[in-house]
């Protein structure tokens, strides 16, 4: 029964003190955006270069997923998993990981030119930013188009009426990007193809086994998928289509 007034006597002080504490003004930080006059160009330039930064930052996740590897890699996991009939195993979070850990492991050597071409130079005021930048594109560009075809690029050449470049310094990107795109989704498509053809041989099979025991009414899907589980278990098929996938690109 003596501890109830000490407790009432610390919430009386503690209510008076938060009370006090927000009856005093409370400074709060102000922003301001505003435009001012200035003399020197620099500052200028280093606000432009601020805001390209942010741009690029901003179309990063579209400049990883279109112009390095994941394309092909996310579209034949995808293949393989519907192949499969596993439906939503492995999870699309896996598939996008797996993706895109190996695109990392591809595109290392790129990214390693890149450093050693451009962005160190740059950082040590070897290069301008104009140099570092067309320094940086030169190995990307040679990647895309070690994959991309002829005849892709031919046809957004054509479409956007450019001139037939003499060399590949003289392709623009604008037609290089789309063409190395749609270049990654056809081999994708091939490779899907290729990896379906032994699960649909294993359907069919299992599809044919049920309709002479005349059980037309049990999902043929419900038999091949333990069997088409033990295949790709047995000829450690994993193994096989990531290496497959990272040999195909040179």
């Amino acid at each position: 029964m003596k501890k109830w007034p000490t407790a009432l006597l610390l919430t009386a002080i503690i209510i008076v003190a938060v009370g006090a504490a927000s009856a005093e003004a409370v400074s709060l930080p102000t922003v301001q955006i505003g435009f001012d006059d200035t003399d020197s160009p620099t500052q200028v330039a280093t606000v432009l270069q601020i805001l390209l930064l942010l741009t690029v930052l901003t179309l990063a996740p579209a400049i990883v997923v279109m112009m390095t590897s994941f394309t092909r890699l996310a579209v034949v996991f995808s293949f393989l998993r519907h192949a499969m009939g596993t439906q939503t195993m492995p999870p699309n979070q896996i598939i996008i990981g797996l993706s895109l850990f190996l695109t990392f492991f591809i595109m290392t050597p790129v990214w390693n030119q890149i450093n050693n071409q451009a962005l160190k130079p740059y950082l040590a005021h070897e290069l301008s930013q104009e140099q570092a930048l067309e320094a940086a594109a030169h190995p990307v560009r040679e990647f895309m188009f070690k994959q991309t075809r002829e005849k892709d690029l031919a046809l957004f050449i054509s479409l956007a009426k450019y001139q037939r470049p003499a060399n590949k310094t003289e392709t623009p990107m604008a037609a290089l990007i789309p063409a190395f795109i749609i270049s990654e989704l056809k081999t994708a498509f091939t490779i899907g193809f290729i990896l379906y053809v032994p699960f649909l041989i294993i359907d069919m099979v299992v599809a044919s086994v049920l309709l002479s025991m005349g059980m037309m009414m049990l999902p043929p899907i419900m038999i091949s998928l333990p069997f088409k589980l033990m295949l790709f278990v047995l000829v450690d098929g994993w193994n096989l289509i990531v290496g497959s996938l990272v040999r195909s690109f040179g």
